[in-house]
């Protein structure tokens, strides 16, 4: 995501929905957020809490901030509706049959004027990992479907959200996923995905400026993560325009 664009304000509710390994909770948390890391994958969610205490002790985390995890189902979600300010929902609902079933709980569970952030995987880039490989593709809990930017912006305005902007991410993932695709989704020892492997890590860690520059160039055309914004109307302010027009 890019917090730029989705901002984080101290003392925020924010519900990142399907965190997985945690990766967004803890961003949120740096910024002071009040943070719900929520998944079905109790495994995950203990490591994420476990983190989120190391986070606490180092230091890492504002005073006031605070971090949980709750598991559960993503078509069911145990929270009051209008409890939250913003949402994430990353790489999350292209695992989910029921998709709209989600969005709608997404919706109820935002408070009005509130924002969300989803990521699913590019059409493009994930069009060749299917070609490539099926087991990428028909793993317990793997993908089900494959999003354009408008079938998933279409959908989730169907649900009740107004569209804020797009842009795509992790151009040199792509890439790497190919090659997995190619010489074995599980086969991280092959020579060359174990190269490519290393290379990402060490960009992640060092964010050297060469590659920084090459993700920017590749993004939109092979980004492997499509990023789109989206807004919960406020139904009050929205009735108040509409008699203001009339």
């Amino acid at each position: 995501m890019d917090f730029d664009r989705f901002r984080i304000s101290p003392g925020e509710q924010v519900l990142d929905m399907g965190c997985g390994a945690g990766r967004h909770a803890f961003e949120l948390y740096r910024r002071g957020a009040h943070v719900v890391a929520f998944d079905r994958d109790e495994k995950e969610l203990a490591s994420v809490a476990t983190m989120f205490g190391a986070m606490e002790l180092e230091g890492e985390v504002p005073a006031d901030a605070s971090a949980k995890t709750v598991t559960g189902d993503a078509l069911n979600l145990p929270f009051p509706d209008d409890s939250f300010d913003k949402i994430v929902a990353a790489e999350v609902l292209e695992h989910i049959p029921d998709d709209m079933s989600a969005m709608a709980e997404l919706l109820r569970v935002l408070r009005p004027g509130g924002r969300l952030a989803v990521t699913v995987p590019s059409w493009l880039p994930e069009r060749i990992c299917w070609a490539l490989s099926e087991d990428y593709h028909t793993a317990p809990g793997g993908h089900v479907r494959i999003y354009t930017r408008a079938e998933l912006e279409a959908k989730l305005k169907a649900t009740g959200f107004q569209v804020g902007g797009h842009h795509h991410a992790h151009g040199l993932h792509a890439p790497y996923w190919w090659i997995k695709c190619a010489v074995g989704v599980n086969n991280d020892a092959h020579p060359l995905a174990k190269a490519y492997h290393q290379l990402l890590v060490w960009d992640i860690m060092k964010r050297p400026r060469a590659t920084r520059l090459a993700d920017r160039v590749l993004n939109p055309v092979i980004g492997k993560s499509v990023v789109v914004y989206f807004t919960k109307p406020d139904v009050p302010a929205a009735r108040e325009q509409a008699h203001a027009a009339a």
